[in-house]
């Protein structure tokens, strides 16, 4: 079993990587690479996708196992350079960069009152919560009801965000994406919505989800009168 410090490295090696590849790195390649004198526009599209695509399939092979969620961000990725590459009107990118967090949005209500939740994929998967000694405790003081419909409340904040997240999507994009798709400009834009996404998307959308989490871990503690500590993982 990993030791506490070589997870900490593990999870600082994954915010890390993801922050460069997905970020940084092809923020740097559109903004200064896309001159008619080093890549091009369609060039420097390709060269900065390749990135994150890169990084995506190698944590696919890395972790063993198929996450949803890494395709979702493949696909993206791939729609983004290919709306960009032919040339389409912004407002594609605009739409795509809505349209995937609303659909997570959706698909986490849609599932909130089935045997697998998507809220439990999120925030309260088995990496987190010891679902054992909760389920133990639950049907203990029979509470098993009572706590499927703390997770579902919880799903509105998490659809919640995914919608939030939608909605500055779209505003993002039709913000900067003012220039002629496939010229120089367009490009520079493209990095330029890249970079600011994480502070204008991510943060807000962090917040309501750990608004969530607090609030089931709550909820956990005071149905089953026990600390919060007994069933979460090492």
């Amino acid at each position: 079993m990993a030791s506490a410090e070589q997870t900490k490295q593990k999870q600082n090696q994954g915010f890390f990587g993801n922050l460069a590849f997905n970020i940084i790195i092809p923020v740097v390649v559109m903004s200064y690479g896309s001159a008619p004198e080093y890549l091009g526009p369609a060039w420097s599209i390709v060269a900065a996708l390749a990135f994150p695509i890169g990084y995506g399939l190698w944590d696919l092979k890395q972790s063993g196992k198929i996450n949803g969620f890494s395709v979702l961000g493949i696909v993206s990725v791939l729609l983004t350079g290919g709306i960009s590459l032919l040339k389409l009107p912004a407002e594609y990118i605009a739409i795509k960069e809505a349209a995937i967090p609303a659909l997570i949005g959706l698909a986490v209500l849609a599932t909130q009152y089935t045997k697998k939740p998507l809220v439990r994929m999120l925030i309260l998967n088995d990496n987190i919560i010891n679902w054992p000694a909760l389920n133990n405790a639950l049907d203990k003081k029979n509470k098993q009801s009572e706590f499927r419909r703390k997770v579902a409340n919880s799903s509105y904040i998490v659809a919640t965000s995914f919608f939030v997240s939608s909605a500055l999507n779209y505003i993002l994009a039709k913000m900067i994406l003012v220039s002629e798709p496939g010229t120089t400009a367009y490009t520079e834009e493209l990095g330029r919505m890249t970079a600011l996404s994480y502070p204008v998307i991510v943060i807000p959308s962090t917040i309501l989800l750990i608004t969530a989490l607090w609030y089931l871990f709550s909820q956990i503690s005071k149905i089953t009168g026990e600390d919060l500590d007994t069933f979460l993982n090492n």
